[in-house]
């Protein structure tokens, strides 16, 4: 008998979530605030911006914007930098 086979779903064991409502605006800043994390960390920032705001009875530009900025500071790895930046060409 045929059927979907769950264990070979990339969300498999994962949880689901029921849609969330976002204006076009609200998408805009979500996404904005992924977008300096790496890649790999974008699917984690993603997931616990939407379960946070999931609990959210009425959402805002401003609640969006600020369950962002808190969710970013948990996620946010500082690149790290070159010593050499900012010595001149004959101080190399």
């Amino acid at each position: 008998m045929g059927g979907i086979h769950l264990a070979h779903s990339p969300y498999h064991g994962a949880a689901v979530m029921s849609p969330i409502a976002l204006s076009d605006t609200q998408l805009d800043i979500i996404m904005a605030a992924a977008k300096p994390l790496s890649p790999s960390d974008r699917d984690v920032f993603l997931r616990r911006v939407a379960a946070a705001l999931a609990s959210e009875p009425l959402l805002g530009d401003g609640l969006v914007a600020r369950t962002c900025r808190q969710v970013f500071s948990e996620h946010w790895v500082a690149p790290e930098l070159d010593p050499r930046v900012g010595v001149g060409k004959h101080g190399r």
